[in-house]
């Protein structure tokens, strides 16, 4: 939060800072914490994202996508435990990070209140997008809690029929589709948070530029949402198609031609 921490806002000594409050390392590390875990989880959202839309590439390449995070290109036969093994790896972090940014999230309807008074004095724009990142980071505590279950304990169900029959027949487009919002506006801001705080992209003089900066966020968001977007469209179009099958799975075209041609029965001699 821009200037301002909402115990201070409080009038209250911030945790870890006051008299016999234990070690005042505590607050430093939680930051360094809620920073790296956010940071893997944005890398993750946008590399899956890229995998996931490997469906506007065609049944086929979805497929193949899947199967290599089954392992089947290494082992010869997918192994659907490895994707609940990513999924609660992903879990973890996901966890770790909601731990340690809720400190920094309003905990009463006072505290909001004087966060409201604060950001509306001089109406800082990155303050803003703070509250828009507690909003989706809200959202996210449940959206994407549920689909990490649903992956963790369905990870067979991938695929370009199953992950589509799931979005239409099983109707989840309404979850993936507020997720798909909530996730790449919160997991940019953070980036773009990040990047300010510790200078990443600062000249020699320490100076960032901040508008050039978001510039660059709202670009990567609006790319990752028309991507999600369009992701999305082709999944609901594909179960649409395939309502009357649910269940059934899919068949590469590349496995299909390259099964075996019975030989011609052998003709008796005249």
């Amino acid at each position: 939060m821009a200037g301002i921490e909402l115990g201070e806002a409080a009038g209250r000594s911030p945790r870890g800072t006051g008299p016999g409050s234990g070690s005042q390392s505590q607050p430093a590390w939680l930051d360094i914490t809620q920073g790296v875990t956010g940071l893997l989880l944005t890398l993750f959202m946008w590399a899956h994202m890229l995998f996931v839309s490997s469906i506007l590439l065609g049944k086929d390449a979805m497929f193949f996508v899947a199967r290599l995070f089954e392992a089947e290109p290494i082992f010869g036969r997918p192994y659907p435990i490895l994707v609940s093994g990513v999924v609660l790896i992903v879990f973890a972090i996901f966890a770790t990070h909601a731990i340690a940014a809720i400190r920094k999230i309003p905990s009463s309807y006072r505290q909001y209140g004087l966060f409201r008074r604060h950001a509306s004095s001089f109406g800082h724009a990155d303050t803003s997008l703070w509250m828009l990142q507690v909003v989706t980071g809200f959202v996210l505590m449940f959206l994407a809690a549920a689909h990490l279950y649903q992956m963790f304990m369905h990870p067979a169900d991938i695929g370009p029929y199953a992950s589509s029959d799931r979005v239409w027949s099983g109707l989840w487009w309404p979850l993936y589709l507020v997720l798909l919002f909530a996730v790449e506006l919160h997991g940019g801001i953070g980036i773009y948070r990040l990047a300010l705080k510790w200078g990443w992209f600062a000249d020699r003089h320490g100076y960032t530029p901040r508008r050039r900066l978001a510039r660059a966020k709202w670009a990567l968001t609006a790319f990752f949402l028309a991507l999600g977007l369009a992701t999305l469209a082709a999944y609901m179009s594909i179960g649409y198609e395939h309502r009357d099958r649910v269940g059934e799975r899919y068949e590469p075209e590349r496995a299909a031609l390259a099964s075996p041609v019975p030989p011609p029965a052998p003709q008796g001699k005249a």
